[in-house]
């Protein structure tokens, strides 16, 4: 049952990234003359790839992104004469080149460039997998992690993508965005379950974020996936505004709910306060 569960999980995950069709009418959509609509295909294209799906052929990617197979034929060729893609038969992956494009943010990024001595230390400090987070598109984007063992049923790197409604990285983060943000990412997001214990209702959504912002944390017990435990504290500059989140998830069988609270939150408020000096 819980191999099933853990499955169904990473085949939802990945699907909330799955943009079928709405991509392909998303880039239509686009009335801008200086928009350059070959471009937005060929970043939907390289989206496409993930850690579920390493090797894709064109039918699979027209169908996850909504993008004529015509367009995405010509999208991978490029790509491959450039060298951020090969083939072999009809399935295509990316190369190795294609980090350069992901580099060129994460070296400019005083944050992401000194954050990992950071966590590296919190991760040794509590035996567990350290992650730092931003918000970006209404999903949290993680940009440095230290893994000691893999806690979730996909793998998470820099680079990864999940719902920010149902994470600890994600409440911190929706808990402190002005109120019209906040209403703004409501109105736009469609809260499903992951799993019997995921929020849904907007209303308890909502009373959840305003606990978080006077605690100064957030608790997700098993609404992302069952069996996963995680805290998260925001990381906030100089002005006080949060920038990011940092996070350490565990097994909820190994680790409760009152040992996060009073072991792993203090390590983790250290952290976020010795990351805060890079930021504005």
């Amino acid at each position: 049952m819980q191999a099933y569960q853990e499955s169904n999980t990473s085949e939802s995950l990945e699907s909330s990234h799955d943009k079928a069709m709405t991509i392909a009418q998303e880039i239509e959509a686009m009335t801008d003359p200086s928009f350059m609509t070959s471009l937005a295909r060929g970043l939907a294209v390289v989206r496409a790839f993930s850690d579920q799906r390493r090797s894709l052929t064109i039918a699979q990617i027209s169908h996850k992104t909504g993008i004529p197979r015509a367009a995405v034929r010509r999208c991978l060729y490029t790509l491959k004469r450039l060298g951020y893609a090969d083939s072999e038969a009809n399935n295509f992956s990316l190369k190795p080149k294609i980090l350069s494009l992901g580099y060129s943010y994460l070296s400019s990024t005083p944050l992401t460039v000194s954050a990992q001595p950071c966590l590296n230390s919190i991760s040794r400090a509590l035996n567990e997998s350290c992650s730092l987070a931003v918000l970006d598109n209404d999903e949290i984007l993680y940009v440095a992690r230290s893994a000691t063992s893999r806690v979730m049923s996909i793998a998470l790197n820099t680079g990864s993508r999940l719902p920010a409604y149902c994470t600890s990285l994600g409440r911190v983060m929706l808990a402190n965005l002005p109120e019209d943000q906040l209403q703004a990412y409501l109105d736009r997001v469609k809260l499903r379950a992951y799993t019997e214990r995921t929020v849904v209702s907007t209303a308890r959504l909502r009373e959840i974020l305003s606990e978080v912002r006077v605690a100064g944390y957030a608790i997700v017990e098993e609404e992302l996936e069952v069996g996963l435990r995680s805290i998260a504290v925001p990381v906030r500059g100089a002005s006080g505004t949060v920038h990011a989140a940092l996070n350490v998830g565990a097994q909820a069988t190994r680790v409760s709910t009152r040992q996060m609270e009073e072991e792993f939150l203090p390590v983790l408020l250290r952290g976020a306060q010795e990351l805060s000096v890079l930021l504005p």
